[in-house]
C-alpha cells in the first residue's frame, strides 16, 4: 500500500488532490477547498470518478511535509507532464499534483467507446507542468505503441495512454467466446503512436468476486 511523501523547501508550495486523499501532514500546511475552477469543472470531476471538491495544501514554513496513499494495492507512478503532450487516464487514476497540473474531463472520440468501454463516456485529462502521481492498482506495464500499431486490452486494465494513442472499441468475436470466454462482450482497442499505461489488477473486477461471496442474507 504505498504513499507519496512531498517535502516542502519553501513557503508557498503546493499540492494538491481529491478530496480525502491526504494521509498525515505535519505542522505548518494550510489547507483549502474549491471545485478547482469553478462549478461546473467540479461537476465534471465528479462525473469522471473524482470528489467535486479538490484540496490545495500550501506550505507555510520551510521544511513541511505531507503525504498522499493509495486507495488499493499496487503501486504508484510519478510523472511529469510537462514532458509529455498530455495524459488521458481512466476514473479515479489521478492521486495527486502540483499546482500547475490541470486536470480536467474529456470526451471520448467515438460515442460508442464511452457508452460500452466499462469506464464511462467521461475520461480525465491530464495536461501542463509539473509532476502527477498516478494510482496503479497491482504492477504497472508500460508499452510503447508504433505508428498504427495496436494493443487490445481489457478496460479495467488501463491506466492512461497519450493523446495521440487512438482510442475505440470492438466486440469479441464468436458466440462461445462472448459468453463462455470470461472476458465480456468488448475489448477497448487501442492505436499507436504514443505510450499505454497498463495495470495488472482489474480492482472493479476483482471487488465484483468479493461480493459474489458476500451472504445475501
Amino acid at each position: 500500500m504505498p504513499a507519496v511523501e512531498v517535502l516542502f523547501d519553501q513557503p508557498g508550495e503546493q499540492m494538491y488532490t481529491q478530496s480525502g486523499g491526504m494521509a498525515w501532514m505535519t505542522d505548518g500546511i494550510k489547507m483549502e477547498t474549491s471545485t478547482g475552477g469553478g462549478l461546473l469543472k467540479g461537476v465534471g470531476r465528479m462525473f469522471a470518478g473524482e470528489s467535486m471538491f479538490m484540496a490545495y495544501y500550501t506550505a507555510t514554513q520551510p521544511g513541511a511535509s505531507i503525504a498522499f496513499a493509495s486507495t488499493v494495492a499496487g503501486e504508484i507512478l510519478p510523472i511529469d507532464i510537462g514532458q509529455t503532450n498530455g495524459l488521458i487516464c481512466q476514473k479515479g487514476a489521478f492521486l495527486c499534483g502540483e499546482p500547475g497540473v490541470n486536470l480536467s474531463v474529456t470526451l471520448t472520440k467515438k460515442f460508442s467507446s464511452g457508452l460500452f468501454g466499462g469506464e464511462g463516456f467521461i475520461l480525465e485529462e491530464i495536461t501542463g507542468n509539473g509532476m502527477v502521481f498516478l494510482e496503479i492498482d497491482g504492477d504497472k506495464v508500460i508499452k510503447e505503441l508504433a505508428p498504427g500499431e495496436v494493443i487490445k486490452v481489457d478496460t479495467g486494465n488501463i491506466v492512461a495512454f497519450d493523446r495521440s494513442v487512438g482510442y475505440e472499441i470492438e466486440t469479441v468475436k464468436g458466440f462461445k467466446n462472448i459468453f463462455f470466454g470470461g472476458e465480456g462482450l468488448f475489448l477497448t482497442r487501442l492505436v499507436g503512436p504514443g505510450k499505454v499505461i497498463l495495470q495488472t489488477q482489474n480492482f472493479n473486477e476483482f471487488a465484483g468476486r468479493i461480493a459474489r461471496m458476500i451472504p445475501s442474507k
